[in-house]
């Protein structure tokens, strides 16, 4: 396993996070493809003595079962020290006034939530996951940085939101002495790449460490356009992000099957190895449902890809409507 420091900070990450949304009750949520804690230990163990250290949920995932599951087996698989444990804050999470949202109210609720659930005194990286229009941003980030004055956190984050919202946020933490955001978990894969215009250069110029969510795109770069899997048919949420653009996305499948072909390597190494290969990217959370989707994720970190590849997998790209955030 190859590790690198996240972002300017000093915590050292492997370049692999796994991401942890399909670990849940299937039953609790809106996603009914989820493993049940039988099914993702094997997964969690896997990855630890593959030497991955970085864990990425939030409590939204199956109504804060996944952050039940991952908790009690993270503790049994390893060292709290050796571990990176981030999740996320936003989300509706209860009925009713403040079950939601980035109001000082909710964060001080749900980051007590989450530990409880974790079963650890505090996170590693503490993320909104999403901007919140409602809610003046120095609450929320006066908020955040005494969750990490409180010892609740090591560090804070972002995720998907437009490239100004974020840089407003960055001015107004540096303004007041607040703790800065340390990570932007945006969504970048072959088939959207609309985070290269503004937020990847931004990342880049401020010192932030990128940690990608879906660079598979949520499996569809690993299987011919109309193969289907549950979580394709069951995806909601997925299924608005591929609704426009689906002759250009055909394309850049194709590519990606047509490199992986020449390389004798599956799909996934070649769509992973995209964006390891992006010099902002610190390490792409990958989700797996089973034990051997983790080898590929692996393998890709030895596959380098050729200028010549590159130009191949994004040739057929067009520009896309923004998605993944409103």
């Amino acid at each position: 396993m190859e590790y690198t420091k996240l972002g300017t900070t000093g915590m050292d990450v492997s370049r692999l996070c796994l991401g942890c949304m399909t670990f849940g009750t299937p039953d609790r949520g809106s996603h009914a493809w989820t493993l049940d804690e039988y099914a993702s230990r094997p997964i969690l163990r896997k990855a630890i003595e593959a030497g991955i250290n970085f864990f990425d949920t939030a409590n939204v995932y199956s109504d804060g079962t996944s952050e039940e599951i991952v908790g009690r087996a993270l503790k049994e698989f390893a060292s709290r020290d050796e571990l990176v444990i981030a999740t996320k804050v936003y989300n509706r999470m209860r009925p009713g006034p403040n079950g939601d949202g980035l109001s000082r109210k909710a964060i001080m609720t749900e980051i007590d939530a989450s530990l409880t659930r974790l079963g650890t005194d505090y996170v590693d990286l503490y993320q909104i996951h999403r901007f919140d229009h409602d809610v003046p941003i120095e609450e929320t980030l006066e908020a955040l940085h005494d969750v990490v004055k409180a010892g609740k956190a090591r560090y804070i984050g972002a995720s998907s939101m437009y490239a100004w919202q974020f840089a407003t946020m960055l001015h107004v933490s540096e303004a007041n002495g607040w703790t800065r955001f340390a990570t932007m978990q945006n969504y970048l894969n072959l088939l959207y790449r609309e985070e290269e215009r503004e937020m990847l250069p931004l990342c880049a110029a401020e010192g932030i460490g990128v940690i990608p969510w879906s660079p598979l795109a949520r499996g569809r770069l690993t299987r011919d356009w109309d193969d289907t899997t549950e979580r394709s048919q069951t995806d909601e949420f997925g299924r608005t992000l591929y609704a426009h653009t689906m002759e250009a996305d055909r394309r850049v499948i194709e590519a990606v099957a047509v490199v992986a072909g020449e390389r004798g390597v599956p799909r996934a190494q070649v769509a992973l190895a995209w964006v390891l290969a992006k010099p902002e990217v610190s390490a792409p959370i990958v989700g797996t449902s089973k034990p051997a989707h983790l080898d590929d994720a692996i393998a890709a970190l030895e596959l380098g890809l050729s200028e010549q590849e590159i130009a191949r997998l994004e040739g057929a790209y067009i520009p896309h409507g923004v998605v993944g955030f409103s």
